[in-house]
């Protein structure tokens, strides 16, 4: 198999807001850098997905705003608060950690990150409000919810069942390397005739590029969490493909060519 990392190769560029929803994020970072530059004082977005993280990083460069980054409580994290901190300003942490503890009775399974996710909503909390779920894997039944700090105690006070399981939530200082260590991922390889949306689609999901073209129709195919709008697109190393109803996957690495002029792909599913 050719793979190499040293040639260059393409990526995806910034994709423009492509919504009222986009624009509206993209206004507000704008008006929040304003503030905290004009003001000396910092702020804070909510919890944002990847794509609305390319989306403030555009923002804040277009409002010429230097004084920022992006945390999620651990390194590597996925959904990610705008932190927009002019020099000498005072700071705070805007992300608190719980530990959620299942009381599991014998043989009884550990709620899943839907279950805990659904009941934190179901507290009356919006979605920018919460950051990642993470499992410990040494410690079954417990999880570390990552969420803004206002919230913490709300949500420590308020969280008692997480589907059919009783759970107890507590603040906590700083989760187990175990819980945010990034997950061992079964990487597979593939070989697709070119880069277009249908034909890796279709070798992750062992399907056929028409059956991958038909679900990009159906609009069930995101990358980026932006809709696929046909199968036609290229696709790039790093995309992330959500597809309802059979889950998330990420491109890993594009590699060379096969000898007969296929495109070597090592994909995972989350």
């Amino acid at each position: 198999m050719a793979y190499s990392s040293d040639a260059a190769k393409p990526a995806r560029g910034f994709l423009p807001p492509q919504n009222d929803d986009e624009r509206r994020l993209m206004r507000r970072v704008e008006e929040l850098c304003t503030l905290a530059e004009g003001r000396g004082i910092p702020r804070y977005t909510g919890f944002l997905s990847d794509r609305e993280q390319a989306l403030a990083r555009a923002a804040a460069n277009r409002a010429d705003c230097r004084c920022i980054r992006f945390w999620g409580g651990f390194d590597g994290a996925e959904r990610q608060v705008l932190c927009i901190e002019p020099p000498d300003a005072w700071q705070q942490d805007p992300v608190a950690c719980l530990r959620i503890t299942a009381r599991l009775a014998a043989g009884q399974a550990a709620p899943q990150h839907r279950d805990l996710l659904g009941a934190v909503l179901g507290l009356g909390l919006e979605r920018a409000c919460l950051g990642d779920i993470r499992p410990d894997p040494d410690a079954p039944g417990t999880s570390y919810l990552f969420l803004l700090q206002d919230k913490a105690e709300f949500v420590a006070a308020n969280l008692l069942e997480a589907g059919r399981t009783r759970v107890t939530a507590e603040s906590c200082a700083e989760p187990p390397a175990s819980a945010v260590r990034e997950p061992e991922r079964q990487v597979l390889q593939a070989t697709v005739p070119s880069l277009r949306a249908d034909c890796v689609l279709g070798a992750m999901l062992r399907i056929s590029r028409g059956q991958a073209a038909q679900l990009i129709s159906e609009g069930r195919v995101e990358v980026g969490h932006v809709p696929l709008r046909s199968g036609h697109e290229t696709v790039y190393e790093g995309d992330i493909f959500t597809v309802r109803g059979r889950g998330r996957y990420r491109l890993q690495q594009v590699g060379g060519k096969s000898r007969s002029d296929r495109t070597f792909i090592l994909f995972f599913q989350y």
